[in-house]
């Protein structure tokens, strides 16, 4: 997992402005009290900051690895 896939689940997740919250202001015991933002910067592999967020808030495991999307292509409706 890349940062910027990091990034885009927490936006799909929490949506952008709860997102930022969370990555610069929620300290995750998991990940010796570093907030998500401190954890990526010390070098910390994007998918395990973003497993602990998971866990943290209780993402349910269908939605770990991002939401259902449409086809390429295709639009809804």
């Amino acid at each position: 997992m890349r940062h910027s896939d990091f990034e885009t689940l927490m936006r799909e997740e929490f949506g952008p402005a709860q997102a930022a919250m969370i990555a610069r202001d929620h300290a995750l015991t998991v990940l010796d009290s570093r907030t998500p933002a401190e954890a990526l910067a010390a070098g910390i592999p994007p998918r395990r900051v973003w497993l602990a967020v998971c866990e943290e808030y209780a993402v349910p495991p269908e939605r770990r690895f991002g939401r259902d999307r449409p086809p390429e292509g295709t639009r809804p409706g």
